[in-house]
C-alpha cells in the first residue's frame, strides 16, 4: 500500500443512500469508485464510477482491491468480516459503519497484524457519539458517570411504533436483540437490550430511551476502572420499546429475523423528514469540584450539491468520511485498530465533512 493522502484511490462498497453519499463526499478529495452487486438503488447523479460485483465473494474482492489504498464498507454488519479480511490481506485502510460487537472483535484480531488502519464503528453510535463523549470526559480530572443517547426518528411520527426505518432494518433488529455492554457500579457487565427504560424530556417533547447493543463501541474497555456508570441507550418516541419486546419475545420473532425485517420495512418505510438526536452527559470532578457537562444537538435534513439528504444519511456519511479525511491528513494512526474515543472532536470538526456537524454548533 502506498501513502494514503488526498487524491488516493478509495473504494466505497454499498451504493445505498448512505454509501452513495459517502462516495459523493469523499470524491471531493479522493479518487472514488463505488461497488455494489446491483446498479445504484437511487436515481442520483454520482460523480464516480460504480463497479458491479458481489462483496461476499472473496476472490472477486481480492482482484478488485488491487487498485485501491482504502476501502469503506457501507454494507450490513454481517458482510463486513469478509470485506475486512480481504482489506487486511491487501494491507489497505479499512473503514465501516458496523454496530455489531462480534464483527468488531473479528476486525480487532485482524488489526493486530495489519499494515493499514482498521477502523470499524465509524457511524453515529458507535462512532460520532463516542467522539463527543470522550471530548466531554476530557474536561474532568476524575470521572463519575457517562451517559450517551442517540435517536434517529421521523419528525412527524404516526402509528404506535412512532418509527420509520431510515436506517438498516437488519442493524436495528440486531441492536434490539443482542446483549449490551455497560459499566454499572464500577463493574463492566452485560445487560439485555430493550431494558433500562427511562424518560427523557427535551424542549417539552417526551422520549423514551433503552439499552441497545454496540452503541458504546470500545468505550467500556477504555473507561473500565475510571467510572461508576457508563451506558448507551437509543432514543425513541414513547411506547416503542414495549411493542418491540412484544414482537421479538412474545411473538418470538427474534427467531425469524429476515421475516421480521421484511414486515417492519414494509410497514414503516423511510420518511424524508427525519431528525437525529444526539445527547451526551458526563459528570465528574474538576479541581475537586463536582460538575456536569452536556452535549445536545438535533440534526435535520440538509441539501448537499442541490440534493435533499435525510438526517440519518448525512450524519452517518459525514461521520465516516470525516474519519477517512483525518487518516489521509495524518491526524490519526496509519495502522492497527482505531477506537472512536481516540478521535479528537476538534480535529474531526475541522475536516471538510465534520464541518457539516459544526454548522449546528
Amino acid at each position: 500500500m502506498g501513502t494514503f493522502s488526498e487524491g488516493s484511490s478509495v473504494l466505497v462498497i454499498g451504493m445505498g443512500k448512505v454509501g452513495s453519499l459517502v462516495g459523493i463526499l469523499l470524491s471531493k478529495r479522493f479518487k472514488v469508485t463505488g461497488l455494489d452487486k446491483n446498479p445504484p438503488h437511487y436515481d442520483l447523479p454520482l460523480p464516480f464510477e460504480v463497479l458491479q460485483g458481489d462483496s461476499s465473494d472473496s476472490d472477486f474482492l481480492e482482484k478488485t482491491f488491487e487498485n485501491f489504498e482504502a476501502v469503506v464498507s457501507c454494507m450490513p454488519f454481517y458482510l463486513n468480516k469478509t470485506i475486512a479480511t480481504v482489506a487486511h490481506q491487501k494491507g489497505l485502510h479499512y473503514f465501516d459503519l458496523t454496530e455489531d460487537v462480534s464483527t468488531t472483535n473479528a476486525i480487532r484480531e485482524l488489526a493486530k497484524t495489519s499494515r493499514g488502519l482498521m477502523a470499524p464503528q465509524c457511524g453515529l453510535a458507535p462512532g460520532f457519539i463516542g467522539i463527543v463523549g470522550a471530548d466531554l470526559c476530557g474536561r474532568f480530572d476524575k470521572l463519575r458517570d457517562i451517559e450517551l443517547r442517540v435517536g434517529a426518528l421521523p419528525q412527524y411520527p404516526n402509528g404506535l411504533l412512532g418509527y420509520s426505518f431510515t436506517w438498516s432494518p437488519a442493524g436495528v433488529i440486531n441492536e434490539y436483540i443482542n446483549d449490551c455492554e455497560v459499566i454499572h457500579n464500577g463493574v463492566k457487565k452485560m445487560v439485555p437490550a430493550l431494558d433500562g427504560l427511562e424518560k427523557i424530556y427535551i424542549g417539552g417533547q417526551e422520549f423514551e430511551a433503552f439499552s441497545t447493543s454496540g452503541g458504546l463501541g470500545t468505550m467500556c474497555e477504555t473507561y473500565e476502572g475510571k467510572v461508576d456508570t457508563l451506558n448507551y441507550k437509543t432514543m425513541r418516541y414513547p411506547g416503542h420499546a414495549k411493542l418491540m419486546k412484544f414482537l421479538l419475545y412474545e411473538l418470538i420473532m427474534k427467531e425469524e429475523r429476515q421475516e421480521l425485517e421484511r414486515i417492519l420495512t414494509n410497514a414503516k418505510p423511510p420518511v424524508q423528514d427525519d431528525v437525529v438526536y444526539v445527547y451526551a452527559v458526563v459528570e465528574g470532578w474538576k479541581n475537586n469540584k463536582i460538575g456536569r457537562e452536556e452535549y445536545y444537538k438535533a440534526f435535520t435534513p440538509i441539501e448537499i450539491d442541490g440534493i435533499h439528504w435525510r438526517a440519518i444519511s448525512w450524519t452517518t456519511a459525514a461521520g465516516i468520511a470525516g474519519v477517512v479525511e483525518m487518516v489521509a491528513d495524518g491526524k490519526l494512526p496509519q495502522q492497527g485498530f482505531l477506537k472512536q474515543e481516540d478521535i479528537k472532536f476538534e480535529d474531526f470538526l475541522q475536516t471538510s465533512n465534520g464541518r457539516l456537524y459544526a454548522e449546528y454548533e
